[in-house]
């Protein structure tokens, strides 16, 4: 059986599928099963992509619902570019960073960008150019070096910049073209260990020795774990959301120790004195409490209370980054 492939140049080449199968297999994708190979292939058939370009990428992942690896094709963000360019993009804003925060991120001392914002512009049919841009913020994107580890893996320790403008790129192309896809790119998913839960078109790895996991997340564990995950939300190093999957991963939450993760974290009650004219001051909030229940909020209602808390964090810069934070998630809620 022979394929044709349309190249970049737009010239036509015939070759049998076992000579496309061996020219993948030995300079583009080294290293990977044949199988997912082919689901490359079949991939780029059905959306009339050249394979030769590497417009797509294998990333196994974890399903924790047939507990084991499985090899799932996802896009570059090389290939959304191309296929935004095609679409009407004239152009995306070079990526402006955030202030530099230095600390220990799972053990791990780094400095890392706290922010990357990347501007997408597309020509609309009228001729106005729309803008459209996307705040992204370092520890929630990052990949971790292992399920059991906070730290970030080598890739993200090595391009703390570099990783999060392609995730920030990735999220503004996506908002100014959405027929690109809502699928997240390979590039933002590199090195992180995802919950796939129930997988459709999607291939089996070879075995790897990885151990069984257990049905459910042992509750003696969750009792021990879950004041570091509630502190660490708190501290604003991850988000809820993270940690669900990562603990996901080693065992399947229950209901009620997701609702136990995502609770929100109070506020230690403030010794409000009264002023001289015998006013009390108005409750506070920090960043950290109220970014974790924006996150934490599955529905527009629960959202709006959420948003009515952003007026009492003290810190301007911080209002700033929450209504961001807001106009983010009320996005994910409402598409």
């Amino acid at each position: 059986m022979s394929t044709e492939i349309t190249t970049a140049t737009n010239s036509a080449i015939t070759l049998s599928e076992d000579d496309l199968m061996n020219v993948l297999e030995s300079s583009l994708y080294p290293g990977a099963a044949r199988d997912s190979i082919k689901m490359v292939i079949g991939y780029c058939k059905a959306a009339g992509l050249d394979p030769m370009q590497k417009p797509v990428h294998i990333v196994p992942m974890w399903d924790s619902k047939a507990k084991r690896m499985r090899d799932v094709i996802m896009p570059g963000v090389g290939l959304y570019r191309t296929q935004a360019s095609r679409a009407g993009c004239i152009g995306v804003s070079e990526p402006e960073f955030g202030p530099e925060i230095k600390e220990s991120v799972g053990g791990v001392e780094i400095t890392y960008p706290k922010w990357c914002r990347v501007t997408a512009k597309r020509r609309l049919p009228s001729g106005e150019i729309a803008e459209f841009t996307a705040k992204e913020f370092w520890l929630e994107n990052y990949a971790t070096a292992g399920k059991d580890s906070m730290a970030p893996n080598a890739m993200w320790k090595r391009r703390v910049y570099a990783q999060l403008a392609k995730c920030a790129e990735a999220q503004a192309l996506r908002k100014a073209f959405p027929e690109v896809g809502s699928m997240p790119t390979a590039d933002e998913m590199e090195g992180k260990t995802i919950d796939m839960g129930a997988a459709d078109v999607v291939h089996q790895q070879p075995a790897t020795g990885r151990p069984a996991l257990p049905a459910s997340y042992p509750e003696d564990a969750f009792k021990v774990n879950l004041p570091k995950w509630r502190e660490a939300i708190a501290a604003n190093k991850v988000t809820a959301e993270r940690v669900i999957a990562l603990a996901g991963s080693k065992g399947q939450l229950t209901d009620e120790q997701q609702a136990a993760i995502r609770a929100p974290i109070e506020a230690a009650p403030a010794q409000q004195q009264p002023d001289a004219d015998g006013v009390i001051d108005q409750p506070t909030m920090t960043y950290a409490q109220v970014a974790t229940r924006l996150h934490a909020a599955q529905t527009m209602d629960q959202l709006a209370d959420v948003g009515s808390c952003i007026s009492l964090v003290q810190d301007a810069a911080h209002r700033q980054e929450l209504a961001d934070i807001y106009d983010q998630r009320a996005a994910q809620l409402e598409g």
